[in-house]
This record gives C-alpha cells, structure tokens and sequence, in this order.
C-alpha cells in the first residue's frame, strides 16, 4: 500500500512541476479586497489553492485515525488485563450454572432455600421489577 501511495505523490508532483513549467510566464493579477491586489503566477495559485483544500482533510484524517488507535489500545489493555486476571472456582460455577439454566424461573420464598437464581439474558434489564 505504501508503494502506491508513493506513485501517487510522485506522479502529483511531476504533474505540478509540468504545469509551473508550461505556465510560469504570465503573471495573474489577483484582488483579494478592495483595495488589496495581488501580482503571482499561476502555479502559486494551484498550489496555495491544493494546501487550502488538502491540509484540513488530513488533519481531520490524522485526528480520528489517532482517536482510533487510542481506542483500540484501550481495547486491547481491558482485554489482556481480563485475560491475565484468575476466574475463581465460585465465579466460574456461576458461569457454568447460567450457561445451563438461562430459563429456569427463580425460587420462591419458602421452599427451605434463602438463595434465589437470577438469569440474564441479552438485551434483558430487569430494572422495573421489585427488589426482594
């Protein structure tokens, strides 16, 4: 990809170099206010004209390519730290429990048992029901 890249740029540049050689003798007289005239040749015009339009688009490019990599380090950290961090015995039964009874109805008050089993599932919340 690079390779490319660099072909392009090569190839823009010679093109700029083509077109300040063809068109370097006339000079252009610009007005930029009333009383503000500018004499320049053509090929200042394009390029001050080509920095106008691409250096904030690659400023906005580097920006959210840096936020991107910022993100996805902070991924990749949250990531080996969860690998590297040790399931308990009781965590990992507690997975395994939820795995096989994702349907099972929770206990009732009063069946000799004071523990009562919570499922989840995705995209469930079960904010509205009453705390027991």
């Amino acid at each position: 990809m690079q390779i490319v890249r660099t072909v392009i740029w090569v190839l823009l540049l010679v093109g700029l170099l083509l077109f300040s050689i063809a068109n370097w003798d006339p000079t252009v007289t610009v007005r930029i206010w009333q009383g503000i005239v500018v004499d320049t040749k053509i090929p200042a015009i394009v390029i001050v004209s080509f920095a106008i339009g691409f250096v904030p688009m690659w400023l906005y490019h580097r920006a959210s390519k840096w936020r991107l990599q910022r993100k996805i380090q902070s991924l990749e950290n949250a990531a080996r730290t969860a690998a590297v961090t040790p399931v308990t015995k009781a965590e990992a039964e507690e997975q395994h429990v939820d795995e096989h009874h994702d349907h099972e109805a929770p206990m009732r008050p009063g069946d000799g048992s004071d523990q009562r089993v919570v499922t989840t599932r995705p995209g469930y919340t079960d904010e509205n029901e009453p705390k027991v």
